[in-house]
């Protein structure tokens, strides 16, 4: 009788027996699984590597060729992870083919104004107009890639509680930096009284301008040709009204008070007494504009520094006082 149960008994057994197994094994999956999707990029392996960088940054499996050289290479550690990344975004593939989301504009902006920065001359004594960092108190044109070491950085800036809730940040002091004295003076950019004659070598208005009248960036301007020294440059980035009226109808920035056209911002520059040296633009808005036609897509696409400025949604310029 006892034979007899348990053989009726032993599928049930079985089936117990085999759900456990099963829950086990999955609960070790589960736990590899986590492990892996948690591991830093550094410890993967040099398959798994490979992939996660050409993913990431060229949204794509590598080609076969690509995955063989540079697995061998990890593995035979003529390259290292963070060297591959590196190759790769140097590589022309990242830069030209790989573009940036429509939703990424502001993203794309940054990423120009950077590039315009960086190609900025040489100087001792500074001054950034509306310069100040929302978190880092070495101030906007640091931050953006200013590649030079100054003497001095004097950064112009409102009140932080006189801003825009946008704009709004600590009350920073002065700092030494690794790269120069960088100063803050609270007030109007319209008020650069303080400022000696013939005093500063470069002065720099990034997305500044366009928050203070025609007016009063006439102003500004007659005190930029004062405080600079022959043959010291302004250099300045800002919206292109061309651009930007046919984006919409208002100021995209609820705190603008103007955005210039190149012509019209040129003619300021030269009535202001300054030469202008170079007329570039940052994110071209592509064929659409030729058409009056805003293309969102191919400005957040078409990011860095184009020679067409009338076609770009930011404005840089480079002037400099005649020497």
């Amino acid at each position: 009788m006892e034979d007899a149960t348990a053989r009726e008994n032993a599928p049930t057994v079985a089936r117990s027996k085999a759900a456990r197994l099963w829950a086990r094994g999955d609960r070790k999956l589960r736990r590899e699984l986590t492990h892996w999707a948690g591991l830093p990029y550094s410890r993967m392996t040099a398959h798994d590597t490979v992939r996660m960088a050409y993913n990431v940054l060229l949204r794509r499996d590598p080609d076969p060729d690509a995955w063989v050289k540079y697995t061998d290479a990890l593995v035979d550690s003529l390259v290292s992870p963070d060297e591959l990344v590196d190759r790769i975004r140097c590589s022309s593939e990242f830069r030209t083919t790989v573009r940036l989301h429509e939703s990424s504009l502001h993203a794309s902006l940054h990423a120009s104004r950077c590039d315009f920065i960086i190609g900025l001359p040489r100087a001792s004594r500074i001054v950034d107009l509306g310069g100040g960092h929302t978190l880092d108190a070495r101030g906007a044109l640091v931050m953006l890639g200013y590649p030079y070491s100054f003497d001095e950085l004097v950064i112009v800036d409102l009140p932080p509680d006189d801003r825009h809730p946008l704009y709004r940040s600590e009350r920073f002091l002065v700092q030494e930096t690794g790269r120069g004295r960088v100063t803050y003076e609270y007030r109007s950019m319209v008020d650069l009284s303080f400022l000696e004659d013939d005093s500063v070598d470069l002065v720099y208005s990034g997305q500044s301008i366009e928050h203070v009248s025609e007016a009063e960036g006439d102003e500004v301007l007659r005190h930029v040709h004062r405080i600079l020294r022959p043959g010291g440059h302004l250099a300045l980035d800002t919206p292109n009204g061309r651009v930007t009226r046919l984006q919409q109808a208002e100021f995209i920035d609820p705190d603008h008070e103007v955005e210039y056209t190149l012509e019209q911002l040129r003619s300021k520059l030269v009535a202001a007494g300054l030469e202008v040296v170079s007329e570039r633009g940052l994110n071209w808005g592509g064929p659409g504009v030729e058409e009056n036609r805003y293309d969102s897509a191919a400005c957040a696409a078409n990011y860095g520094i184009f020679y067409e400025a009338d076609a770009c949604y930011l404005l840089a310029l480079l002037a400099r006082k005649p020497s």
